[in-house]
């Protein structure tokens, strides 16, 4: 195991050359500008030299993982490589320092990339209108859950159930339940998708809504997608779509032409952003005409002259955060779609989907392949094989750690024994995923030769084997 790193606090030492700093200037005294009860009288700062703290902070950075660092299959998180030019575009000063409360007539420039991108948006997804204000996925989930809400509710129904498949995305029940909704679960078929028979027996005249994700949690194409549609229709109800798995089918298929109503897109998944450490997100919401005068206000418009923001929403669900959206991940997006083009996003969706086959194929010998047709941009193998000897998912997550990569995500979507979701995405290369198989084949090795080395891994890592239960209840979230 890696030498732990002492806090800096610890190295601090009187007798060590540290940086001398000026006294602050006259007008800047500290009593001469704060209140005496705001003044520290004793600033802790270690006494430590630039070289150390260099080293301290350098080594710090050394111990997290990301895609820049090796490969990520994290199934259901698109965690890829995104192109660094997008990064630099956005840190254009014109960009990155362009204030919230900038005047209309000073801000055109932003104001055109954002209505641009949501013209591009409804090309991509097939729907009419886009709002940019929700954060993230489950924002944009809420937000569109929300505008539904106020549509039923303009027209006199009150339509309180929201229905989700068992595959589904944990943050949609969540959604559901924080816009006031019922959340109903349908249970998947032996195929892993939504049968139109068992559909049935949950539609009826209390259902506002069903969420789907598509291709779904399992990396399954919904086959019978416009079949569902029709039904839903026929009761009243909406059909929305989680987008969180768009690159699976874009510029291939689209939602609105599949007959959904609304849709979220994970921009920082799909289009270009650094996914994961918290943000930054963007979950723009796109929504067909009939629902657009329920979207968030302001909305961005353009009046063949100028682009301006407008307040003048109908029936606007109002605010869903501050501002207007997180700017500089639509900046990405928007650039990400401009270097790539129609053809170029196609040939993401080809490669994803290419690269999921390929080792969905080269690994179903070595785990138990629940679903074995044609997946997407990801697929689910599970270790119930393994299982039964004695192995975990987890002892195998746990152990591909000490290979120097990132695990895939298990134990869900919970219908599947021992899950791994494994999602390669579009951005790795033959001999990437050549890797991963070779190490997965020896960890299987390793877990009928040595299971106990699976069973106390990882070994390589700054923190070694935790104890869970004890780790999930005694929560350390802060330095002592």
């Amino acid at each position: 195991m890696n030498k732990e790193i002492p806090l800096l606090k610890d190295l601090h030492d009187n007798n060590r050359p540290t940086i001398n700093l000026p006294d602050p200037l006259e007008d800047y005294l500290p009593e001469r500008i704060l209140p005496e009860k705001l003044i520290r009288k004793d600033i802790p700062i270690p006494q430590i030299s630039e070289p150390e703290v260099v080293r301290h902070f350098t080594n710090l950075s050394q111990r997290g993982y990301g895609v820049d660092t090796g490969f990520y299959p994290l199934g259901s998180c698109t965690m890829k490589y995104n192109p660094k030019i997008n990064e630099e575009i956005a840190s254009f000063p014109s960009f990155a320092n362009l204030h919230p409360y900038t005047p209309e007539d000073l801000s055109q420039g932003s104001l055109e990339i954002i209505y641009k991108l949501g013209e591009y948006l409804s090309i991509i997804t097939g729907m009419d209108k886009f709002t940019f204000q929700p954060s993230a996925g489950a924002h944009g989930e809420l937000t569109s859950l929300l505008i539904i809400k106020a549509y039923f509710k303009d027209k006199g129904e009150k339509r309180k159930i929201v229905l989700v498949p068992d595959s589904a995305h944990g943050t949609n029940p969540a959604s559901a339940t924080m816009a006031g909704f019922e959340t109903i679960e349908i249970p998947s078929d032996e195929r892993g998708l939504v049968n139109p028979n068992i559909l049935a027996k949950y539609l009826n005249k209390d259902v506002a809504v069903l969420m789907l994700t598509n291709p779904n949690t399992l990396g399954l194409f919904e086959k019978d997608i416009l079949k569902i549609s029709q039904m839903v229709h026929e009761t009243g109800a909406l059909l929305y779509y989680d987008g969180a798995n768009l690159n699976g089918i874009m510029g291939y298929a689209r939602p609105g032409d599949m007959g959904f109503d609304a849709v979220h897109i994970n921009l920082h998944k799909t289009f270009s952003t650094p996914h994961g450490g918290g943000g930054p997100g963007a979950g723009p919401v796109g929504v067909k005409s009939f629902l657009k005068d329920y979207l968030p206000k302001p909305t961005v418009e353009f009046d063949g002259e100028r682009y301006y923001l407008n307040y003048e929403v109908k029936k606007s669900i109002g605010r869903v955060r501050t501002f207007y959206g997180n700017f500089l991940v639509l900046l990405k997006a928007y650039c990400y779609i401009r270097l790539l083009g129609s053809e170029g996003l196609k040939n993401v969706t080809e490669m994803a989907v290419l690269n999921a086959n390929y080792l969905k194929e080269k690994l179903k010998d070595l785990f138990h392949l629940p679903y074995p047709d044609l997946c997407k941009h990801e697929f689910i193998l599970s270790g119930k094989k393994q299982k039964e000897k004695g192995i975990k998912v987890l002892d195998i997550a746990k152990r591909i750690l000490d290979y120097g990569v990132h695990p895939p995500t298990i134990y869900f979507p919970l219908i599947v024994e021992e899950a791994l979701m494994i999602e390669p995405t579009e951005t790795e290369t033959k001999y990437t995923l050549d890797q991963f198989v070779e190490i997965l084949k020896a960890i299987i090795k390793e877990s009928e030769e040595n299971p106990d080395i699976l069973k106390s891994a990882p070994h390589n890592t700054p923190v070694g084997r935790l104890d869970e239960v004890y780790a999930a209840k005694i929560l350390k979230v802060n330095w002592r």
